[in-house]
């Protein structure tokens, strides 16, 4: 497993905490952030890419 693997494993877990706390306090915003954090780290886990590589190929898509 390469850094990216890693660092896309720990953002599904803040991400997961952050959809959490913003269901939790009713914020819909934070759950939001939290569910991109998660989309973002699955991505980075499957494929070992930076968060940049994964913004720039959705943004082309």
């Amino acid at each position: 497993m390469n850094k990216d693997t890693h660092e896309g494993k720990w953002k599904q877990i803040k991400g997961e905490f952050k959809e959490k706390f913003g269901e939790a306090t009713n914020d819909e915003s934070i759950s939001n952030r939290g569910k991109v954090d998660k989309f973002v780290g699955k991505m980075q886990e499957k494929y070992g890419k930076t968060k940049d590589e994964i913004a720039e190929k959705i943004k082309n898509w």
